[in-house]
């Protein structure tokens, strides 16, 4: 699969990765040439974007704006927050030069932040907005994510929205993106339809969000459930799991995020409502960008880079990058995630699927 931005050409590189620790590490300095090193923090490996996409786009991105010199030193926390500062003080401890942070949880990563700041090292918050005193923050609009999925929902219930009852499966108090979703996704919401059960899933794990589901069945009642707001992709293919298990015959709408390949295939097939497609090629590419500017002192190409500011429970007028976001649907399968390169028809249209991408004009 080739995967292409449409700001540059992204070139491979070699970046060693031992025991979520790899690569090599080289002094901080105020302003380096080519030969730096970029750590990344991703916070999990059950969303599949983290693995498959962020992390080999960084790198070569760094890669390619480095003529081949920048490194990448990579660590994953699978879920824990612990481990991911201790991550990140490995990281301190041997002087990367930046560091991008996608924090398991914001609060908790904002001790190891201000190590790496007393130690000189540049902290940017990479898809979701940790605390603590970091340079640059770099994300989609999260309210809109929220906005979007909730509109889609009242779209798809027509007139009787106001009478249907809906199931809300909210991503994990750890992340500071779940509150914005939620907002977002209220603002269309309240008022429009009726929440009868909301529940927050830990660690945004989907056996948890599955479980949550078999509870909202009983309580509800299978047949009264007109659709659900899952967060992302990951906990609406629990849903829906949950749901087929239960005797669903016709599955409601149901939401999602960041456009797995898994999610894409079930809109395809009519069982997954929408997803809202993120550009993390324009994500990722933007974070490499800033690391490189900022460990660089480019300041005017990184100030250009982060036009927008946010506030943190511990920062104000952070500078940032806020890339929008798109509704995927069966509709714009083609004009989104295959036009972007993210996905061929070959991916999504495997045998199980081949019927169902006829019929949409997937070929």
């Amino acid at each position: 699969m080739v995967l292409t931005a449409s700001t540059s050409a992204l070139v491979l590189t070699a970046c060693g990765v031992v025991d979520g620790i790899g690569g090599s590490s080289s002094s901080s300095a105020p302003k380096k040439g080519n030969d730096i090193t970029v750590g990344l923090l991703l916070p999990d490996k059950e969303t599949k974007r983290f693995e498959k996409f962020d992390y080999p786009l960084i790198r070569k991105r760094v890669a390619s704006l480095t003529a081949g010199k920048g490194k990448v030193l990579y660590a994953n926390a699978e879920a824990s927050e612990s481990k991911q500062s201790v991550q990140m003080d490995q990281m301190v401890d041997k002087k990367v030069d930046v560091i991008l942070v996608d924090a398991v949880d914001a609060k908790a990563i904002a001790p190891a932040v201000e190590k790496a700041k007393d130690a000189g090292i540049p902290v940017i918050a990479y898809d979701r907005l940790a605390q603590g005193p970091i340079d640059a923050y770099v994300s989609h609009d999260n309210e809109l994510v929220g906005e979007v999925q909730g509109r889609a929902i009242v779209d798809a219930l027509g007139d009787k929205a106001a009478t249907s009852k809906i199931v809300m499966m909210n991503g994990s108090v750890a992340d500071p993106n779940t509150a914005r979703f939620k907002t977002g996704a209220l603002s269309e919401l309240q008022g429009r339809v009726i929440i009868a059960k909301q529940y927050d899933t830990r660690e945004w794990l989907p056996a948890v969000a599955k479980a949550h589901m078999k509870e909202a069945i009983q309580s509800i009642g299978l047949n009264n459930i007109a659709a659900v707001y899952s967060a992302n992709d990951g906990m609406a293919g629990a849903v829906i799991d949950a749901l087929k298990e239960a005797g669903a015959t016709k599955i409601p709408p149901v939401t999602g995020q960041d456009a797995d390949l898994a999610a894409v295939q079930r809109i395809v097939s009519g069982e997954q409502y929408m997803t809202v497609y993120k550009s993390f090629l324009l994500e990722a590419d933007n974070a490499a960008q800033m690391a490189v500017a900022k460990i660089q002192g480019r300041s005017l190409e990184f100030e250009a880079l982060t036009p927008d500011t946010v506030d943190s429970p511990t920062q104000k007028r952070i500078p940032s990058q806020l890339v929008e976001v798109v509704a995927l649907t069966r509709a714009n399968i083609k004009a989104t995630v295959i036009q972007d390169g993210v996905y061929t028809v070959k991916d999504i249209c495997t045998p199980k699927y081949a019927a169902d991408c006829a019929a949409i004009g997937l070929k």
